[in-house]
């Protein structure tokens, strides 16, 4: 398929986004591009709505996996672009439309040269701006069918230079996760605060103390309060629940679970303390993104064949990838790839994804397969 067919695909993929959990028309396209490649073998609703097409060689060998995600953003798109997306507060503004677009051009090249050995699995995973979607994959049990040796992914990164390939050794990005901290005490009228339990001091000591509590760790770990909230507006009333909400993230997953223990037992004294009930709900957890180093060798030798120009980025992302989970369970590989220094920041409203990069990212991918699997 020339490469204006594969532009089309991802402009008409930005054209009709859908977010986490909502990918079954998104799922639709992607299988339809498939069906003319003739993979060996398809998986539908891995995970929910995700898809993994299976390219067979005659010999045995290695099996690799390459990951892109299918949903969009729950964001109003502000640019402008011929193929604005069509659906009101929903745009592709993260760049998944992009990464589809370069796993369905690996899918054709595989398609007119099958590997010679193994299996290369191209995986679409739905989910992942909300940390869920890796997750459901790899415990849906459809997973063991393409559990991979290998598994490699890429993201587009604005800010550093079109079609500059941003590697790094180890951590490439943090975990991190969403914390509702609920805490319930009793309520009262405003002139007798003594006759209630308030939180509201409890709050207040949370939102100092909390933060410093990265101080006890060796790496880089951020806590960000995000939301605080106690009581409601009604004057006459002293508040008896409120809560607090943060995002936690370290570029150690040690560290990471080690900070979410101490903050948890925080807590939990200082509510004691104050006589009251806490609660704790985790949102969007996403596990460290980690480089494993014979992946790293394969991949990386594969970007100096290529002549590529390559940046090695001397401290991990502070963002977080859902990738980060695959790294948990095979050794996996996740990459950046420059979308222009002007380009707008990933989320922002006027972001799109840049389609000069679809035939670099084929070419990598591609590279990485034949040297795996022939």
């Amino acid at each position: 398929m020339p490469l204006t067919e594969l532009i089309n695909l991802r402009q008409l993929l930005h054209q009709t986004p859908e977010i986490a959990g909502e990918e079954s028309a998104t799922a639709e396209k992607i299988l339809a591009f498939f069906a003319n490649l003739k993979p060996d073998q398809t998986i539908q609703n891995i995970g929910g709505t995700g898809l993994a097409f299976i390219f067979k060689g005659k010999n045995p060998g290695k099996r690799i996996l390459f990951r892109a995600e299918l949903d969009a953003l729950p964001i109003q798109e502000k640019g402008d672009p011929s193929y604005k997306s069509q659906t009101a507060g929903k745009a592709h503004l993260c760049g998944h439309d992009g990464h589809m677009t370069i796993i369905c051009g690996l899918g054709e090249k595989l398609a007119a040269q099958r590997p010679v050995s193994g299996e290369v699995v191209l995986l679409f995973q739905p989910a992942e701006e909300t940390g869920e979607g890796a997750r459901r994959v790899l415990d849906d049990p459809k997973f063991q069918q393409i559990k991979p040796d290998y598994a490699f992914a890429l993201h587009n990164l604005p800010g550093f230079p079109l079609r500059q390939v941003v590697v790094r050794q180890g951590t490439f990005a943090a975990g991190s996760t969403g914390l509702t901290i609920s805490l319930t005490g009793k309520t009262s009228h405003a002139a007798h605060p003594d006759a209630g339990i308030n939180p509201a001091q409890a709050i207040a000591q949370l939102i100092q103390t909390l933060p410093k509590l990265t101080e006890k760790l060796s790496t880089f770990a951020l806590v960000t309060v995000i939301h605080a909230e106690i009581g409601s507006l009604a004057f006459g009333t002293s508040a008896g629940k409120g809560s607090l909400s943060l995002t936690i993230r370290a570029f150690d997953q040690d560290d990471l679970e080690n900070l979410i223990k101490m903050i948890t037992e925080e807590v939990k004294r200082i509510a004691t303390t104050e006589k009251l009930g806490c609660k704790f709900s985790f949102v969007e957890s996403f596990a460290v993104s980690k480089n494993d180093p014979g992946a790293a060798a394969i991949a990386e030798g594969v970007l100096k064949e290529k002549n590529l120009q390559v940046i090695e980025k001397p401290e991990p992302f502070r963002w977080s990838e859902d990738f980060g989970l695959f790294s948990q369970s095979c050794p996996s590989y996740l990459f950046g790839l420059g979308s222009g220094e002007n380009c707008p920041q990933l989320h922002e409203p006027t972001y799109d994804f840049p389609d000069e990069l679809i035939v670099t990212g084929v070419k990598i991918f591609e590279g990485i397969a034949r040297k795996v699997n022939g």
